[in-house]
């Protein structure tokens, strides 16, 4: 996944959300130096930068990215920084790299969910329903289906299916219908129209084409399969006092966060009379804190913070 939905400033980089805040949750922790820290979504490398400024010479810092813009910035930091490895690709092509590399526990994962500035601002990506531009809206525009191959060979019911369930979309079922009387839909402005077709006024001040568009995304790019899938295994890979740290900014991602951590934070529910040692009883896992969300300075100067919430889950000795 990319980076943080940051505000881009004069440079071209991105100020991610919540930055001090996770960082710090992410490496206040109580382990020699020598330690492997994974920074899932690097995005234009916010967070590592971060990272790297406050870590020991001896540690290590492994970044991953779909994005191939993501990845061609983040090996500019790999050839000034001895401590940086890059994986291109997935979190599950990522958890086999690293097998492969001989990595098999970490000490710290990073993960801010969803869609970056720098994406959004490029029309060529096609995630904004702001800018005109191709219909892909891929977080590796190199892999899988295009948005607009999907939407133009997709059954009516299955559009539907995805703007309600992944977009909470109460007009899915009228703005699945008129996207398929609409195609071929080529550009992110055909699949803006046609939820103009369907939706006449805007919902709580947001542009009509929010839902849809955020519905897309997600099963484009597989956003909460893949994220119910890895968390657990990014938390199995953690070494005794890891922390998994995570920043959503919609509900259905953080719902996933929020049960998964709670699961792994809960005693196991066995029948008492099984003869098991008494620490089989314990969680793996504890809560640190409640979720943290961004200060009104910070929402103030990037509104896109607005719905972030961080979560920060510590893996027991």
């Amino acid at each position: 996944m990319s980076a943080s939905n940051p505000s881009a400033d004069s440079v071209g980089r991105h100020a991610p959300v919540l930055l001090d805040a996770a960082v710090d949750a992410l490496l206040s922790i109580d382990v020699p130096a020598g330690r492997v820290f994974v920074d899932g979504t690097f995005g234009r490398g916010g967070h590592s930068r971060a990272i790297l400024q406050r870590i020991a010479s001896v540690d290590r810092l492994v970044v991953i990215d779909r994005d191939p813009a993501a990845i061609k910035e983040a090996a500019m930091v790999a050839l000034q920084d001895s401590r940086v490895t890059v994986l291109h690709g997935s979190w599950e092509e990522a958890l086999i790299a690293l097998r492969e590399m001989g990595i098999d526990s970490w000490h710290g994962v990073l993960l801010d969910l969803g869609v970056s500035s720098p994406q959004l601002d490029d029309s060529s990506r096609g995630f904004s329903f702001q800018h005109d531009g191709p219909l892909d809206m891929r977080m590796n525009p190199e892999a899988g289906l295009s948005a607009a191959e999907w939407l133009n060979t997709a059954e009516e019911w299955d559009i539907a299916k995805v703007l309600f369930e992944y977009g909470e979309e109460p007009m899915a079922r009228k703005i699945a219908k008129s996207i398929c009387v609409r195609r071929p839909l080529e550009r992110t402005s055909d699949l803006v129209d046609a939820v103009r077709e369907a939706r006449s006024a805007r919902s709580g001040g947001r542009h009509e084409a929010t839902r849809t568009f955020q519905a897309i995304r997600i099963k484009i790019n597989d956003e909460l399969g893949m994220l119910e899938r890895t968390l657990p295994r990014l938390f199995d890979g953690l070494a005794a006092k890891g922390r998994l740290v995570v920043i959503s900014f919609q509900s259905l991602e953080d719902r996933i966060v929020k049960h998964t951590f709670r699961s792994l934070s809960t005693s196991p529910d066995l029948p008492r009379h099984l003869p098991v040692r008494a620490d089989a009883h314990r969680p793996l896992a504890r809560l640190l804190g409640k979720p943290a969300t961004p200060e009104p300075v910070e929402t103030t100067a990037n509104p896109r913070a607005r719905s972030a919430r961080l979560r920060v889950l510590e893996r027991l000795p």
